[in-house]
């Protein structure tokens, strides 16, 4: 079996030593489908609070983060150009491609096509630095993206699996600093991937057209397991008995997840605000129980979160699992969508639906009024209305409303969630509802 290996080395200098103690922290990589092992292409490593990223490829990649700075990028040349990484690949929508250029100059890009034709060809002036680039394959097909920098040259072969109708291919220049804070900039000019204990990497696993996440925040060595499978019970764990009912479970890609919209607890009615009182309260559609039956309970934030606020508790699931977290969500959303991918930036959008299909996807192939699910992926999200503030219900049939376990920190009165509706196949996510409206639960088993 083979792994793909992330060594991140600590520095530590005492204040009254100038000796240099190193402590290791190894991440180990694998992924499976099923239960059989399974390649992965390539896995992207992001630091989301340090806003810096790298990529290790198959089949054994070693990374050595030097002391505080970080992980010294390795490049073909002694020039220090290069394409440093092109994710996702295979492309099922757009690639976005990353180079270095050691000093001012100009660069020549071509893109070719599998029969040598020239597609795209454009020349800049570049000053020193990181640049990114956004590629759209007009077609299914290979590609090679062409880089040339004082007669060094370097290539890149891009499989695409598009579908779209438009047949021509597209580049788009997007600056040094795509999807990175400007505070970050000064530590992106060292082209070091950094990392501190605390931090939050998300972790993305490539395998041909599949993309499978793992959020964490590693504080000592860890062996990650990727999973490729999806729309079958998690393995070893098909149903989870909670609270008087059986629930069934899904796995799809890393995530594994309670299929069916929580349940639990005493039904109080609409009109009466839940109580922190050591008694599980739900809210049943129209104060009917056989819509709890149907739909599983609402609930307002705080009875969810079982009177804490920490992101990621276990709140009112089972043990072993918890309210997913916001971040958790995007993984969901990236995994099942057909055109962006996991960390696609698409997903930090809110106030409005996004994304390409990944609410048709994760909807039941039932039960809605118009524009039913594909439940491509065992998710069958179902449309159980909300539980307004005033303590009416509402749009039953017409949308399925989750809490996330994540505050909008902008506005404390506020969570994340998540809106699937049936006027289209995008999902929304919005961070404007206040804790006191009732909303369906999904538990997401603990990494």
């Amino acid at each position: 079996m083979s792994f793909l290996l992330l060594y991140i080395m600590f520095v530590f200098l005492p204040a009254d030593s100038f000796l240099i103690q190193k402590s290791v922290i190894e991440l180990v990589f694998t992924s499976v489908e099923n239960t059989q092992w399974a390649k992965a292409d390539s896995i992207r490593v992001v630091n989301q609070s340090q806003g810096c990223d790298t990529v290790l490829y198959w089949p054994d990649t070693v990374l050595v983060l030097d002391g505080s700075v970080g992980i010294n990028e390795n490049f073909n040349t002694q020039s220090e150009f290069g394409l440093i990484t092109c994710y996702p690949n295979p492309v099922k929508g757009y690639t976005i491609i990353r180079i270095k250029i050691p000093n001012e100059s100009i660069v020549d890009i071509t893109i070719c096509d599998n029969h040598g034709r020239v597609l795209i060809n454009e020349n800049k002036a570049l000053s020193a630095g990181v640049y990114y680039y956004k590629f759209i394959p007009g077609d299914s097909g290979i590609f090679y993206f062409n880089l040339q920098f004082n007669n060094i040259s370097e290539s890149i072969k891009i499989i695409s699996i598009s579908t779209r109708s438009d047949k021509k291919s597209h580049i788009y220049y997007l600056g040094s600093d795509y999807l990175l804070p400007v505070s970050k900039l000064k530590k992106l000019s060292n082209q070091n991937f950094i990392f501190n204990t605390g931090d939050t990497l998300l972790l993305i696993a490539y395998n041909d057209t599949l993309e499978s996440g793992i959020l964490d925040a590693p504080d000592s060595s860890k062996l990650y397991t990727f999973q490729f499978t999806f729309n079958i019970p998690c393995p070893g764990i098909p149903t989870v008995e909670y609270e008087g009912q059986i629930y069934n479970t899904i796995q799809i890609f890393s995530q594994c997840w309670l299929k069916e919209n929580l349940n639990a607890g005493v039904m109080i009615p609409g009109a009466t605000n839940m109580q922190d009182n050591e008694i599980l309260e739900k809210y049943c559609y129209d104060d009917d129980t056989n819509n709890c039956t149907v739909y599983g309970g609402l609930y307002q934030w705080n009875e969810m979160m079982n009177y804490r606020n920490d992101p990621g508790a276990q709140g009112i699931c089972p043990e072993g699992w918890h309210i997913p977290t916001d971040d958790e969500w995007k993984i969901l959303e990236g995994s099942v969508d057909s055109y962006y991918g996991i960390g696609d930036p698409v997903w930090n959008i809110f106030l409005t639906f996004r994304g390409a299909d990944a609410g048709d996807n994760l909807k039941s192939e039932s039960g809605w009024s118009i524009n039913t699910g594909t439940d491509l992926f065992g998710f069958s999200a179902l449309p159980g209305g909300d539980r307004y503030t005033d303590g009416n219900f509402y749009v039953i049939n017409h949308g399925g409303f989750f809490w996330t376990s994540s505050i909008n920190k902008d506005y404390l009165i506020y969570s994340w969630d998540r809106g699937i509706s049936y006027l289209g196949p995008k999902i929304e996510r919005t961070g404007n509802n206040l804790k006191s409206k009732g909303f369906s639960v999904r538990c997401i088993r603990d990494y």
